[in-house]
């Protein structure tokens, strides 16, 4: 029995959901895992033809009214086709199992109204019966299974909807293993307190990007920021505080920052990097200013050690200084991926200081 499924790239987009409990440090195989809860329930009820969907979240967040179904999984006749096609909720037995959270037999799909003959229209098969299950994760629904045409011409009965709500919970049970290990791997390479990307994760990527640059002709930049002052109000109004402004520098990088090409991680203390990967230095000049100026017009406060006492704004105290390194203008020698991304580290992280030393509140580009 061959089994189409959706690729990976586009069953990752439908699994772009937010889930939080401690999980594997490895992430399940969805698309096989898929593939064997189809092959057991046919096994189980043997059919004709059968397919897993999924609801796309995205669609599901901007139009919470009319969620689609998207085919993830199927075999059958015709069902190559089927992989990634869009079903509405509305007019459809799968639909109307999704929309109720509850379990659906259609003996006839030709006297049964929420039938959706236009799926048949492309894959050239001709549905008579479907057992519908839903997909729950925690207390949402999350999609369908369903089964079409029990073999030896006979009907599905109560029981094998039944049997077939079984392979539903084992599908949930799969969607939440995976949910929770992309969670808990996520997690590994975020900082605790900012939410940024941890320094693990940052020399893991750095050294990655240097590898791509090593096989093409673009640039790659490295920011390496240090707050200016930091210790000074962090001795003064409390580590609390200290805190709480690092979280604020991280949202107003977050804010700044191009999302496409760039990578934002908290090195240490009040030091952030930023990975440039798809722009010139020139351009990231531009961006360190834009930073530089948000963080000095930022209105940091402090954060109060008792109910009493009130916030004060320090303003124009906090700024930042900046050193830039370019892999191309500043690294001579492309030797190991290793040795790149330490000297380039050096480089940014000599600029920064360069940076302090000329009186902070600047941006310096590496020395050749």
């Amino acid at each position: 029995m061959k089994i189409n499924l959706l690729d990976n790239r586009h069953l990752n987009v439908l699994l772009s959901r937010e889930r939080l409990r401690k999980g594997p440090d490895r992430e399940p195989a969805l698309d096989l895992m898929l593939k064997e809860i189809l092959r057991k329930a046919n096994q189980f009820v043997p059919s004709e033809a059968g397919s897993i969907l999924l609801d796309d979240p995205i669609k599901k967040r901007e139009w919470p009214i009319s969620p689609e179904l998207v085919f993830v999984a199927c075999f059958g006749p015709g069902s190559s086709r089927l992989p990634g096609l869009r079903l509405p909720v509305t007019t459809s037995i799968a639909g109307a199992t999704y929309l109720s959270g509850k379990p659906y037999l259609s003996k006839n799909v030709n006297r049964d109204k929420m039938f959706y003959s236009k799926i048949d229209q492309i894959s050239r098969f001709q549905t008579r019966s479907i057992i519908c299950a839903p997909i729950f994760v925690e207390h949402s629904t999350y999609g369908v299974i369903e089964l079409i045409n029990r073999k030896e011409q006979t009907n599905f009965t109560e029981e094998e909807l039944k049997l077939l709500e079984i392979f539903a919970g084992y599908t949930s049970t799969l969607i939440q293993n995976v949910l929770d290990a992309r969670k808990h791997i996520e997690l590994a390479k975020r900082d605790g307190l900012t939410g940024l990307f941890n320094d693990r994760y940052f020399h893991t990527k750095l050294e990655r990007e240097v590898r791509q640059v090593k096989k093409g002709s673009h640039d790659l930049i490295l920011l390496f920021m240090d707050m200016d002052h930091f210790k000074q109000v962090n001795d003064q109004f409390g580590h609390l505080t200290g805190s709480h402004i690092l979280q604020e520098v991280s949202e107003i990088l977050q804010r700044v920052v191009p999302s496409r090409g760039t990578t934002i991680a908290r090195y240490g203390g009040d030091e952030f990097v930023i990975i440039f990967s798809q722009t010139t230095l020139e351009e990231v000049v531009q961006v360190a200013d834009r930073i530089r100026t948000a963080i000095k017009k930022f209105p940091f406060s402090t954060v109060p050690i008792h109910e009493k006492a009130k916030a004060e704004f320090i303003q124009g105290l906090l700024t930042c200084s900046i050193g830039l390194a370019s892999l191309r203008r500043h690294i001579k020698s492309l030797s190991s991926n290793s040795n790149i991304r330490h000297l380039l580290i050096r480089k940014a992280d000599a600029a920064m200081y360069t940076a302090k030393e000329k009186g902070k509140d600047r941006i310096c580009i590496a020395l050749p």
